[in-house]
């Protein structure tokens, strides 16, 4: 397959899983149009990481939680580089307590980036992927898509509804060319991560690989942490023509977690 020819875009891609899938597909020769939030420096750092892969790449700083910056956001996408071919939803957001005390607001933010951002980017490529009869849809879910955590109620319900939409999509185009998937991710080293790691590290006064060790062996038994460019490796097959018969699987990348 010749991904030289084909154009991504992928969601909160400025950083972390999104811009290490990124790297990865632009890699191998796609087009990249990246998107999420950042310092100027950071959003040219991460534009450069891709331009440098001998591939165009866009930046379009659309709010997820906005559906009509999202349309914008694949408007866009399309106009730079004639159509998208592979779209990878990755954007979201974490927030953490008790059902009884959740904010509502914190609640409604979570699941509109984290959920429907990926029904509306999904609903705006579909007409184009099914008239070429050709598209990879990639959902970035969790492995709280496939299990749950106590006092993140939002993340695993946005997440348990990315796989499931994930299947809906899949069955609705079984006949053609348009593949969707989704890939359930474990403990994640990303820089986001590795601060908590620092912190924890210094909290407790041990080393950073005992505060590592500590942190994975809560959940995930390998003890080693999934890297984005893991992930990107795993997207870049679901991309390829080996993959065709891969869909509506949620596929986790986690050190074991969801086996336990």
């Amino acid at each position: 397959m010749d991904f030289k020819s084909m154009n991504a875009l992928v969601t909160g891609s400025t950083s972390g899983i999104g811009l290490g899938i990124a790297q990865r597909l632009a890699a191998k020769g796609m087009n990249v149009m990246l998107n999420g939030f950042g310092t100027p420096e950071q959003i040219e750092a991460a534009k450069e990481s891709i331009s440098s892969l001998g591939v165009r790449v866009g930046y379009h700083g659309a709010d997820l939680s906005k559906p009509a910056e999202i349309e914008d956001l694949v408007r866009s996408t399309e106009e730079l580089f004639g159509r998208v071919d592979v779209l990878v939803n990755n954007a979201g957001i974490q927030h953490v307590s008790p059902v009884e005390s959740f904010d509502p607001a914190r609640w409604d933010a979570v699941i509109a980036i984290n959920l429907s951002a990926a029904f509306h980017t999904t609903r705006l490529v579909l007409p184009n992927m099914q008239s070429r009869n050709w598209g990879r849809i990639v959902n970035i879910a969790s492995a709280h898509g496939l299990v749950a955590s106590a006092n993140k109620s939002a993340y695993v319900a946005a997440k348990h509804g990315v796989v499931g939409f994930t299947k809906v999509v899949a069955l609705e185009n079984a006949k053609t060319g348009v593949t969707c998937n989704a890939v359930c991710p474990g403990w994640v080293l990303t820089p986001l991560v590795q601060a908590q790691v620092d912190a924890r590290a210094h909290k407790e006064g041990i080393t950073i690989e005992e505060a590592k060790i500590n942190l994975l062996s809560e959940k995930q038994p390998s003890q080693e942490f999934v890297t984005p460019e893991q992930l990107g490796g795993l997207v870049v097959f679901l991309c390829s023509e080996d993959a065709n018969e891969v869909r509506g699987v949620a596929w986790n990348m986690d050190g074991g977690w969801v086996a336990q």
